[in-house]
């Protein structure tokens, strides 16, 4: 299988990397100590992704998180919640992907990606859903999106298929 994981890692550390270089390049006249040791911090967090250490890396930047929360640096970025995160992660991990993923897996994985959003909706819509059904339709769509992340085709359309298992129990079309 292809190493869609290593290549979602490095998207979230360019991502991190891009935002931190941004902010550190800008003219803010925020304390210049501090930034100076966030600009140490990035330069250490590069170098340990360079090295291949890429949880030091990711511990890096999230300790600059944390450093210029504490320093009160009010133009400094935020860190975004975990959806926000995912979202800017696949979307820096969109480019890197074809050249791991074979056309036949991204075909596979794209089918199971709108055969699953499809799904989802119209069991969202579905009038009458009980709460644990729409638990369980919430639970299923995240343990498929996780495989569709990893690029893990057979996983993913395990969880399509138990999606449609519900919604023909529901009456819904899948």
């Amino acid at each position: 299988m292809p190493d869609a994981y290593k290549v979602m890692v490095d998207a979230e550390l360019s991502k991190a990397f891009d935002v931190w270089s941004g902010y550190l390049d800008a003219r803010t006249g925020e304390d210049p100590h501090a930034r100076g040791r966030l600009r140490s911090m990035l330069e250490s967090a590069r170098t340990a992704a360079d090295e291949g250490d890429c949880a030091t890396a990711r511990a890096l930047v999230a300790d600059m998180y944390d450093e210029a929360r504490e320093a009160a640096l009010i133009w400094a970025p935020s860190q975004p919640r975990p959806c926000e995160a995912d979202r800017q992660i696949r979307d820096y991990a969109k480019d890197a992907l074809p050249q791991v993923l074979p056309l036949g897996i991204r075909d596979r994985l794209d089918h199971v990606a709108v055969s699953l959003h499809v799904t989802c909706r119209r069991l969202e819509a579905a009038p009458g859903l009980d709460e644990a059904t729409r638990q369980d339709v919430l639970y299923i769509t995240a343990r498929a999106g996780m495989a569709l992340d990893l690029a893990h085709s057979t996983a993913a359309r395990r969880e399509l298929e138990r999606l449609e298992s519900i919604a023909r129990r529901c009456g819904v079309e899948p």
